[in-house]
């Protein structure tokens, strides 16, 4: 069943799924609960946490699996392993020889090194489909959990040769009912993407809030919205996130590698830039591998898909409006918005230190900035197009 080709997982057969059990109530595994609890699924929650499973299940994720039970007799529909790597082959294995499930499944970022040792575990691999949500939080646990964290991302579904079809199947169902899109394709070729579009960029992320440390009072002051997006990932778990790149440690060093070699390609341009006598003496012959880096980066962002679909959309145009920072004030600018009929498509938020209001960055059609600058202007708003 393994598919390399990264074909997508829509001609499926569509199984239905009424009882999931979620063994794992962290960001990722409650979070799927919820998406599932949303969708009238009955879940039970297993985690060796008392006090995970017991907030996960006062969040409404689901009801406690009794272990006294035998649950042999009535077996779920899927069970989904939220642990970490190291461990999710012997939970796993636990599982399936108490019958915990008909179908088998597991959240994990990485992919070749679980399944070689569920493998060498003698784990039934005809009803594990290794699977992983693209969606994630810089928090932890049941408290960072959403119902919408899958939505309209990928789901890698990475099933062995062995792997039933119908097992394929349910577990590419439960994908869709979280809101995400089933995308099967090899456990190497899964490690390699998520090493350059994931692994690698949150080390990179941490590389630079590292250099934070560094600063003083008065440099922090003046951070923006910038440093803050470059560094959101780096305040995960470092713990759980050491554990990640040693799983996927050859393909995230291979990029490292490559980015490490742009970056002291372009500080070597700038510091021979600095050497010169004075700026008068820059030359693009010097310059050229800081232009590069940079034109790369923007071709780079550019192929990073829209939020409607794997083809990016035209770029948005940013509207700046200016917002007071009291509640209701967010909500008043959304309503006039779809009072004018234009979709905000994304939002960002400044905040301007020391004043009670901030910068709300809407970003919208390029088509329809004339329409929503009129719209709220003509309600009172302070708005700037073309800025």
């Amino acid at each position: 069943m393994s598919d390399s080709s990264g074909a997508r997982g829509d001609g499926e057969q569509r199984l239905p799924v009424r009882r999931v059990t979620v063994v794992g109530t962290g960001l990722i595994g409650t979070s799927v609960a919820l998406a599932l609890r949303s969708r009238g699924v009955d879940v039970a929650l297993s985690d060796p946490d008392a006090a995970s499973l017991r907030l996960a299940c006062d969040l409404g994720a689901g009801h406690p699996l009794e272990e006294a039970d035998d649950p042999t007799s009535a077996p779920a529909d899927l069970a989904v392993i939220a642990a970490p790597p190291a461990v999710i082959p012997s939970v796993l294995r636990r599982a399936q020889d108490r019958g915990l499930a008909h179908v088998y499944t597991d959240v994990a970022s990485v992919k070749a090194s679980v399944l070689a040792e569920a493998e060498r575990l003698g784990c039934d691999m005809a009803t594990f489909v290794a699977g992983h949500p693209m969606g994630g939080r810089e928090k932890q646990g049941p408290g960072a959990a959403r119902a919408d964290l899958f939505l309209g991302r990928s789901w890698a579904l990475c099933p062995t040769g062995k792997a039933d079809a119908q097992a394929v199947a349910v577990v590419a169902e439960v994908a869709r009912m979280c809101g995400a899109d089933p995308l099967v394709l090899d456990a190497a070729a899964h490690d390699r993407a998520v090493a350059l579009v994931s692994h690698a960029p949150h080390v990179a992320s941490s590389a630079v809030a590292a250099r934070l440390l560094s600063g003083d009072d008065a440099a922090l002051t003046l951070a923006g919205q910038g440093v803050r997006d470059v560094t959101r990932v780096a305040g995960g778990d470092p713990a759980m996130w050491s554990e990640i790149l040693t799983h996927n440690a050859a393909p995230v060093a291979e990029v490292l590698h490559a980015v490490a070699a742009d970056l002291a390609a372009t500080a070597d341009a700038l510091r021979a830039l600095a050497d010169r006598p004075g700026p008068e003496e820059a030359s693009d012959r010097v310059l050229a591998p800081v232009h590069d880096l940079l034109e790369r980066g923007r071709s780079g962002h550019g192929r990073i898909p829209g939020k409607h679909g794997t083809v990016r959309l035209p770029d948005y145009t940013v509207m700046p409006v200016v917002i007071p920072d009291e509640p209701g004030a967010l909500g008043r600018l959304f309503a006039a918005a779809a009072e004018a009929g234009v979709n905000i498509e994304d939002v960002r938020i400044e905040h301007t230190p020391g004043l009670p209001l901030g910068v709300a960055q809407l970003h919208v059609l390029p088509e329809a900035v004339d329409t929503l600058a009129r719209a709220l202007a003509a309600d009172g708003w302070s708005v700037h197009p073309g800025l």
